[in-house]
């Protein structure tokens, strides 16, 4: 039932000056700060959604913890993905009340437009384009008038290869009423149109889709909605397609739920090796993104797993183990920007200020070495890995410590635990990855901020050894 877009062969992949902004204009509902975007305030966390409803069922099974904790734990979007005319509207405005009790964020994702995914393993949507906005009439009315997010029919735009001319500017005319009419009847409501990705259709492309479905009546679009695109890159992608617009007023939203390895290559459908990305939040960071958000469910099958929108337990495992763990750190600056890129990316970076680095700490005792390498880099923000080799006798449970040189402060982490305390930073191993016998290998990822030079860190020490 859920979206999955498609990585094609013709894609163009954006690449365009990444400079990231961060300006603070509201508190969260927490209390933290948000420094772009027009959203403030936390995502709400569907106490219905199917992950809760695993592991309510699922409480003894070996997979349950790691899901839980890293899955279970973080908001994520409502599909209203079912033809239901007759209870639509209770339904949204039950998933709304909830929020609202909450006083958080609904995302609802609308999934309905006829001839959806053209065919493909979500196909499916209302009968006609009459019945869609009789069915859009009814959703709108269950808004209520708080904020929510609605992301507007995922593929709708970004894949449109099996539709005639009349039916494409039926399409689009459908788009544009859903807009008005969400508007009309909660005022309050943001409205993203669909984007598709980064390595999709061309920004000009896209920009020109967008406009033909009334973007500059919504608050924005949105990108990589069930995909796995570098959050760089997107958000490189995005202004692009901002600037094509020709928009100020227009912002991005940016779907990171299992984005945080990076895509495999071009598999589209439940690729293996994924993770989740960082969690849902409105603190992007980025003048032009109002909010990163865990759209697409993990653990909820593309289609090749499993039928569309199915949990997978196996799958949502995989994804909580090679993920992004988030990181507290200790003593940050609660103006500090917060960077774009979830991890590493093997894709190019949006606007690298310098070249991605490979060094080493230096010389220290023979018992362990260390690695370490900047991914991606771009005007304040960066993503490095850090890999420990163990010379000495077998270890079981790791802490790293070093230094940094300059003014970088940790945002998020994968792989380890990693804390912060002004240049002084400690990573400790995730448990599953504790255990190094001589000669074996841990590697854990990091996003950080910085200004002016961002030089290598110092002074490796694993478990109080000085490394080399």
């Amino acid at each position: 039932m859920h979206s999955s877009p498609r990585t094609r062969l013709a894609a163009i992949i954006a690449a365009a000056t990444a400079a990231l902004a961060a300006t603070a204009v509201g508190l969260l509902a927490g209390g933290e700060p948000s420094y772009a975007g027009t959203l403030t305030g936390t995502f709400y966390k569907d106490p219905n959604s199917k992950v809760l409803q695993w592991l309510a069922a699922n409480p003894n099974d070996s997979r349950a913890a790691l899901i839980r904790d890293r899955i279970g734990a973080q908001p994520q979007g409502r599909w209203f993905a079912s033809w239901n005319p007759s209870t639509i509207q209770s339904e949204v405005s039950a998933y709304v009340a909830g929020a609202a009790s909450a006083n958080q964020i609904p995302l609802a994702i609308v999934y309905e437009i006829p001839n959806r995914d053209c065919g493909g393993a979500s196909a499916g949507g209302a009968p006609d384009f009459n019945q869609y906005r009789s069915w859009v009439d009814s959703f709108a009315r269950g808004l209520g008038t708080r904020t929510a997010v609605v992301l507007l029919e995922p593929d709708s735009l970004a894949l449109q290869t099996c539709l005639s001319s009349t039916e494409l500017a039926n399409r689009n005319s459908a788009l544009a009423y859903a807009i008005s009419t969400i508007k009309a009847n909660n005022p309050s409501a943001k409205v993203y149109l669909d984007a598709g990705h980064s390595a999709w259709n061309s920004a000009a492309d896209q920009a020109q889709r967008l406009v033909n479905a009334g973007v500059r009546s919504a608050d924005g679009f949105y990108s990589n909605v069930s995909n796995f695109r570098w959050t760089a890159d997107e958000i490189a992608f995005g202004k692009n397609v901002l600037n094509a617009i020709g928009s100020a007023n227009l912002h991005q939203v940016i779907d990171v739920s299992r984005n945080g390895k990076g895509p495999n290559g071009s598999e589209w459908c439940d690729p293996s090796g994924r993770g989740v990305g960082v969690p849902p939040t409105t603190n992007t960071g980025e003048a032009t993104v109002d909010a990163f958000v865990w759209a697409k469910p993990p653990g909820e099958a593309d289609g090749c797993a499993a039928s569309a929108g199915t949990f997978v337990p196996d799958l949502a495992y995989q994804l909580a183990l090679n993920g992004v763990v988030p990181t507290a750190t200790a003593t940050t600056s609660p103006s500090s920007s917060r960077s774009a890129s979830a991890s590493p990316s093997a894709s190019t970076s949006p606007s690298a200020s310098t070249s991605p680095s490979a060094s080493t700490s230096p010389t220290g005792s023979t018992s362990c070495s260390v690695a370490y390498r900047v991914d991606s880099q771009w005007n304040n923000g960066f993503t490095a890995t850090v890999t420990i080799t163990n010379r000495g006798p077998a270890i079981n449970g790791w802490t790293l410590t070093f230094t940094f040189t300059g003014s970088q402060i940790i945002t998020n982490s994968w792989n380890a635990g990693v804390t912060q305390s002004g240049t002084a930073v400690t990573a400790k191993d995730a448990g599953w990855n504790g255990s190094l016998a001589t000669g074996g290998t841990a590697s854990f990822g990091f996003q950080a901020t910085y200004s002016g030079t961002n030089g290598t860190p110092t002074g490796f020490k694993l478990n109080g050894v000085a490394c080399s």
